[in-house]
């Protein structure tokens, strides 16, 4: 991947976000992009990200797009002359989704549609779409709506005709200190003395931004079309992470939310079928088109069993309460809820 994104233009969705932050940072400290394009709806966080990433901007390569994902018409602009594109931008609070789920519809799925046909007909190489352990086996409507987007950018690659474009996507759990995840609400929640604990028994997986950050860089030079990438990631007790972050704040047992999962999927027993296992990663190849059969996309990979699964529960690696910790400090130095 050493000159994957240099002289590349690249679009990402959603680009304020946590991640979409993250990604920029990256790629400008690894790679030489010609354009980096942050497209999202908030004008006040593109005008804070501007701020905050001007002196990393050495070579003047960052744009700022304001856009909405359900406009067609604003993709087919900010799309043109685009290389790659990375789809970053969803509705993806699970209580949120549940209460108000024509919204999440408009932005999971139509928004979806829109990148697809945009990118189709303004010729990009390339489209990663990121997902979520909840569109496997879904029970709630964020896990749905992402499970019909995964669908349609693996079938994108079919309504691309003879067009020379690429769409796959990857799945990931937790991402560790993402806006609106475990971590900063725990953390937060730490300084009362009581942090809120759903379930006792309930696992997460766990995964940096940097380390999703550099599956999407993976998916971008290894993709053929329609894969589904899965990073080989620990899980945690959500109790071990709430003492991780304060051994003193006691914790409250208050009840699962609405569509929340008490353990996290990423691969079902019905996708193990075309799943096949790599080193740090598993790749879930479509079934559609005997896509699964393609010995360009199998590679080097080892086909599961009939009936392997993988979870959050039945995970083979696990991280530690001092693990944890250790990632803290170096994120949240000086914090003294962690203790």
């Amino acid at each position: 991947m050493k000159n994957l994104l240099d002289n590349k233009s690249i679009l990402i969705t959603g680009g304020t976000g946590s991640f979409g932050k993250k990604f920029v940072r990256m790629t400008l400290e690894k790679f030489s992009p010609k354009k980096l394009i942050v497209l999202s709806r908030d004008e006040m966080k593109q005008w804070d990200m501007q701020k905050e990433f001007a002196p990393h901007d050495k070579k003047g390569v960052l744009r700022y797009f304001i856009g909405d994902v359900r406009e067609r018409e604003r993709l087919n602009l900010a799309f043109q002359e685009v290389d790659y594109v990375i789809h970053a931008a969803a509705t993806k609070i699970v209580p949120t989704a549940e209460y108000n789920p024509f919204e999440a519809i408009k932005t999971n799925i139509h928004g979806a549609m829109n990148v697809i046909e945009a990118a189709i007909a303004q010729k990009v190489k390339r489209v990663i779409a990121l997902s979520t352990d909840k569109a496997c086996n879904p029970i709630n409507l964020y896990g749905a709506t992402k499970l019909c987007s995964d669908k349609l950018f693996v079938a994108g690659n079919a309504y691309a005709g003879a067009h020379d474009i690429r769409f796959a996507v990857v799945r990931y759990g937790n991402v560790m200190g993402s806006r609106g995840s475990v971590i900063p609400f725990f953390n937060e929640r730490a300084k009362t003395g009581e942090i809120p604990i759903t379930d006792k028994r309930m696992t997460r997986f766990m995964i940096t931004l940097e380390q999703a950050v550099e599956l999407v860089w993976f998916a971008l030079e290894d993709c053929v079309g329609g894969e589904i990438y899965v990073p080989k990631i620990p899980s945690m007790k959500v109790v071990d992470i709430a003492k991780a972050i304060s051994s003193k704040a006691k914790q409250k047992i208050i009840g699962i939310r609405p569509g929340e999962k008490l353990h996290e999927f990423m691969i079902g027993e019905d996708d193990a079928r075309h799943t096949y296992e790599y080193r740090t990663f598993f790749k879930i190849l479509p079934d559609i088109y005997n896509w699964h059969k393609c010995t360009q996309r199998i590679g080097n990979g080892k086909k599961c069993a009939d009936g392997f699964s993988y979870s959050s529960e039945n995970n083979q690696e696990w991280m530690t309460k001092e693990q944890l910790q250790a990632w803290l400090k170096s994120e949240y130095s000086g914090n003294d809820t962690l203790r």
